[in-house]
């Protein structure tokens, strides 16, 4: 099993399955990102669209939100689950993203990004689709050790998917022609955050 059927075999039970106290943390992480109304923003691995309405407020009617995900019965469910207006959804894999270069305001990597194979290729996408000045935030609502273990107990394709140390971050993002800004490890989330000079 590969991680796009992992996850579209999820995709109908996921939101029964996302706890409460994740959903209630995630207004405080976007409030810090301080997204600016018009922004345009990618929300990479957006699945069932936990963030879109969150995205959406932040970005105003001005903005402009692209929702991408690499599993399709995910996308279909943020499809239903949104009502909103301004979103398009792309199945695509974030490894080779189908638009055009510095496109985008913000790019968002919300609890997603240990489950890409090459991170370092899908940080040089991510930053090829940036505008100069424009930012990438890989975040989560946990701890890196609490969601690396979460992965290894879950199992399966999933089992060895991590988030990687701090130095190993800030190189990779460094790699990927990216200028790292911080990376803050709490009990409450992660932040990963750089810049495209």
């Amino acid at each position: 099993m590969n991680h796009r059927e992992y996850f579209n075999q999820l995709a109908g039970k996921w939101d029964k399955i996302t706890p409460e106290e994740t959903r209630a943390r995630l207004p405080q992480m976007i409030y810090y990102l301080a997204i600016k109304p018009g922004d345009i923003i990618l929300d990479v691995g957006g699945g069932t669209g936990i963030l879109l309405p969150l995205l959406y407020n932040a970005a105003g009617d001005r903005g402009k939100i692209v929702s991408l995900d690499i599993a399709e019965e995910m996308l279909k469910q943020a499809r239903n689950n949104s009502h909103l207006g301004n979103i398009d959804f792309i199945h695509a894999d974030v490894a080779a993203i189908p638009l055009s270069g510095e496109a985008f305001d913000l790019v968002i990597c919300y609890s997603c990004f240990p489950h890409f194979p090459d991170k370092l290729k899908a940080l040089a996408e991510m930053a090829r689709v940036l505008r100069n000045r424009g930012r990438l935030v890989i975040c989560h609502s946990a701890s890196r050790q609490a969601i690396n273990e979460l992965h290894k107990s879950v199992g399966n394709v999933v089992e060895n998917d991590t988030i990687p140390d701090e130095a190993t971050m800030q190189k990779i993002l460094a790699a990927s022609g990216l200028k790292p800004i911080e990376v803050r490890d709490e009990s409450h989330r992660y932040l990963a955050i750089a810049a495209k000079c």
